[in-house]
């Protein structure tokens, strides 16, 4: 019994560790990428903006390689020369909460446990610490979100965009960008403008 019991918490460790390595995001993708056309040479591309904060930029730039390298391209080294071109942008936003969130409009109470459905109708549970005629304490969350668009550097028609969105109770985003950048580009070439989850592997 004991043996068996050991095997078992050493499997619900693993299946735990597993998890904290793994993030699990809503991708939207529009691709107008040709079949017959192969994954070339690309170069990262700043809007004014974006080149006015070069630091933050080079971040995302940074965390971006390992995704267009297993979508199938190359970064050139003439940045000129290549035959397209990618723009990267990221946020995090905080989850404001909603008035529907009162006990006014819900039967509340101490620790009352309530329902909550988050961005593209996922359901989610917490439990609210509040009291009758009061507002519900909670932890706040946060959307952290990730854009990339692929042109044609030519003709710089947009050729691939992908959007990448997670909820979480942390603000930080740098050390998920790399494994956001990959679940925007998992299917690549394909799109899919109705929001999917993609799981995707934390590297640390």
């Amino acid at each position: 019994m004991r043996k068996v019991l050991s095997v078992l918490i050493a499997t619900v460790a693993l299946t735990a560790c597993a998890s904290f390595h793994e993030l699990s995001n809503d991708v939207s993708a529009y691709s107008l990428w040709r079949a017959d056309r192969k994954p070339a040479t690309y170069a990262f591309e700043r809007l004014p903006s974006q080149e006015a904060n070069a630091q933050q930029q080079q971040l995302l730039e940074d965390a971006a390689h390992r995704a267009m390298e297993q979508a199938g391209f190359t970064l050139s080294k003439d940045p000129k020369a290549a035959d397209v071109s990618v723009t990267l942008g990221a946020r995090v936003s905080l989850n404001e909460p909603s008035p529907f969130d009162s006990p006014y409009w819900w039967r509340g109470g101490l620790y009352a446990h309530r329902y909550y459905y988050g961005h593209y109708g996922r359901p989610f549970y917490r439990t609210g610490f509040g009291f009758h005629g009061g507002w519900p304490y909670d932890s706040p969350t946060y959307e952290r979100e990730i854009g990339l668009l692929i042109l044609d550097r030519k003709s710089g028609q947009p050729m691939y965009e992908a959007r990448v969105t997670n909820d979480g109770y942390s603000s930080s985003i740098h050390s998920l960008l790399g494994a956001m950048f990959e679940a925007g580009l998992k299917d690549f070439p394909n799109g899919g403008a109705a929001p999917h989850r993609v799981v995707t592997q934390i590297n640390s």
